[in-house]
């Protein structure tokens, strides 16, 4: 496995994943969705679950999948993001009584078009690299 590509690719996805959640939850749907707690503490958190997701992505697209262009890594990404926001929204409803179904409803939609960017961002890095 090419570890610079896996690296380069999986902390960019990470950043942009990181700041289109800001985009999104923290400021565009901030009245939809709890916010977490003002502290480093939560930002380090939600930070290195970007991070996880970044790596993720990078690893099946290189490793596996062999994607290294923006358009097959947003259609990968969008796909990736859609199973796992119906899996974490899926046990949210479960054990979350705050959860409803329309803040689901918008978590996924969210979350797969967070997905297809941060995935044509991996694809398209992993290509540079070569």
């Amino acid at each position: 496995m090419k570890t610079k590509n896996l690296l380069a690719a999986g902390v960019a996805g990470a950043v942009v994943n990181y700041l289109l959640g800001w985009v999104f939850y923290g400021m565009l749907f901030k009245d939809s969705f709890p916010q977490p707690e003002e502290s480093g503490q939560s930002l380090l958190m939600i930070f290195l679950g970007c991070l996880t997701l970044g790596l993720f992505m990078a690893y099946i697209f290189i490793q596996w999948a062999q994607i290294s262009t923006g358009t097959t890594g947003a259609k990968a990404g969008a796909v990736i993001s859609l199973f796992v926001a119906l899996y974490f929204d899926f046990f949210q409803l479960a054990m979350n009584s705050e959860v409803t179904y329309q803040m689901v409803g918008l978590d996924v939609i969210l979350m797969v078009v967070m997905g297809a960017i941060t995935g044509a961002v991996i694809g398209a890095v992993n290509g540079k690299m070569g």
